[in-house]
């Protein structure tokens, strides 16, 4: 088969695809380390702590008991119930088990919920920067996605004001993640009070992705538009999971929670598509949600510290600056006074300084620089020391 008659073969939808910037660094930094290069990762969008020991161990017990069939595809009861626990006393939200759905990973329910919502041509307002999946999936529903800028000066913060200029007749959905990736943005009560009342005036609908919501350096914390006012937890649908709280990434268990209607909706997708979550990291989950308060807590301890660390260092690289993340366990570096763009110095850092980063380009933001601090505080003084060189 030539070239040219492979190109016919794929779908106009498969070509429009763009690969992932995160994982395609990941993949190029990991091949470098198996080369015996060593390789600094802060392009990691992972916890380096390894999953609490009960969660494990409740893995094992579930195997050993045979607990490795099909399980309903929406979730096992027993962490629906965990979810919704969590959702009340974490969040101050109050859902029922039939307006949960559990999904092999955050992402899916992100990505379900939008095709349960979007329609060819639907636009989706999405803050930028913003994390590299997200229009992409809009792409995929063949909706639009519309970019609502942001500054440092505004914390990458949208205002209700911006809101209200960018809605048109065609908008649908509100997409917020906070707190951010790539950006760790968190939004304050009073901030999405305002923009809710946007929300509402426009009969908008809200996918909020908190999957950092426990991982945040403020005093007020994470709080969710959800839980601002009953007509606003019925147009949410909230999307969570296991991975960042409790270290579980390759457990592959997320959670959306929002309207039974819509929910109801993302699980005839699900049916069609994957079906259940792993019933194994099913039970894990269970105990994560109702016994992993603690790790929670100390995980966001630690990478608090590694956050002001890895802040203070960004500041001693001649033309770099940061804005103080708030949240999520990442630092979002202005590089724009280099003189160089991201994705030139991101390949510098790597194949000179072996320092993995991510360029802000696949997020919409071609002069910054994601770092992760999901490393030891004495591999970002290292990592640092390299880049000043």
């Amino acid at each position: 088969m030539t070239v040219k008659d492979q190109k016919k073969v794929l779908s106009e939808k498969a070509k429009r695809v763009a690969p992932s910037a995160t994982l395609a660094i990941t993949a190029k930094a990991k091949a470098l380390k198996e080369q015996g290069i060593p390789v600094i990762n802060f392009a990691g969008g992972e916890p380096d702590w390894d999953t609490p020991e009960i969660v494990k161990e409740e893995a094992v017990r579930a195997m050993k008991e045979g607990f490795t069939k099909y399980t309903p595809s929406a979730g096992i009861p027993s962490l629906k119930k965990a979810i919704c626990k969590k959702l009340e006393q974490e969040n101050g939200i109050t859902v029922a088990p039939e307006q949960v759905i559990v999904s092999s990973g955050a992402k899916q329910s992100i990505y379900n919920a939008i095709l349960a919502l979007v329609d060819p041509g639907d636009e989706l307002l999405l803050p930028a920067p913003y994390w590299v999946s997200y229009p992409e999936m809009v792409g995929l529903a063949d909706g639009m996605t519309v970019t609502l800028g942001t500054t440092e000066e505004a914390g990458f913060k949208i205002t209700a004001t911006q809101l209200a200029k960018s809605v048109t007749k065609k908008s649908k959905v509100l997409l917020l993640n906070s707190p951010s990736n790539p950006t760790g943005a968190v939004y304050s009560r009073g901030e999405l009070e305002l923009i809710g009342e946007i929300v509402l005036e426009n009969d908008l609908y809200v996918i909020s992705d908190e999957i950092y919501d426990r991982l945040y350096y403020n005093a007020e914390g994470a709080p969710s538009i959800a839980a601002i006012s009953k007509d606003l937890a019925d147009r949410t649908i909230i999307i969570n999971g296991a991975s960042k709280s409790y270290s579980m990434t390759g457990w592959r268990i997320g959670f959306a929670a929002g309207p039974k209607e819509i929910i109801a909706a993302m699980g005839r997708i699900q049916d069609q598509t994957t079906s259940c979550a792993s019933s194994i990291s099913q039970r894990a989950a269970v105990v994560a949600f109702e016994r992993g308060k603690q790790f929670a807590n100390d995980l966001r301890v630690e990478y608090h510290k590694r956050r002001d660390l890895m802040l203070a260092e960004i500041e001693k690289v001649p033309g770099w600056s940061c804005y103080p993340p708030e949240g999520a366990f990442f630092c979002f570096a202005n590089i724009s006074k280099t003189g160089k763009d991201a994705e030139t110095l991101a390949n510098e850092l790597l194949e000179k300084h072996h320092i993995a980063v991510i360029p802000g380009t696949s997020f919409g933001a071609p002069y910054h620089l994601r770092l992760s601090f999901c490393v030891s505080q004495e591999i970002i003084r290292e990592g640092f020391e390299r880049i000043r060189g």
